[in-house]
């Protein structure tokens, strides 16, 4: 499982030319699932990202996590976090998990990110246009094979 998380001032997704989530303060997440993923995965990410100090203190140091700041979060499925792009310059995606078995991780993902941050998400499949307005910028990436 493989996450790009950043700390933003504001996100949103539209799809066909609706915003379909929007947040203010708060995370970006794009999330990618693959084979060998398991509720396991996802639980240790949605505990790793909720708790991501990455929000400043009264000192102004990176030390208050989203659920200190009573952020949000905007959730985006993005298989082509699995592109391997090691041979040639067009992106192989084989390792990224398919679609009728990534949208119940995805959406257990966001169910249990619901259950500890307010969490909007995009439609998972869907040609989706993301505005992310990165604070920082800050960005990490949780990779649960690393």
């Amino acid at each position: 499982m493989r996450c790009v998380v950043q700390r933003v001032t504001s996100s949103k997704v539209d799809v066909d030319g609706k915003t379909v989530g929007e947040i203010k303060n708060g995370l970006n997440v794009l999330v990618g699932f693959t084979e060998t993923d398991t509720i396991k995965e996802i639980e240790y990410c949605v505990k790793k990202i909720t708790n991501l100090r990455v929000f400043d203190d009264e000192n102004g140091v990176m030390n208050k996590s989203v659920i200190d700041i009573k952020g949000e979060i905007l959730s985006i499925s993005q298989f082509t976090l699995y592109g391997d792009v090691r041979k040639g310059n067009r992106p192989s995606y084989i390792k990224a998990l398919g679609g009728d078995k990534a949208k119940p991780m995805y959406e257990e993902f966001n169910r249990l990110l619901n259950n500890i941050v307010p969490t909007k998400e995009g439609v998972f499949g869907a040609d989706m246009k993301v505005s992310i307005n990165n604070d920082g910028p800050c960005t990490i990436i949780i990779d649960t094979d690393m």
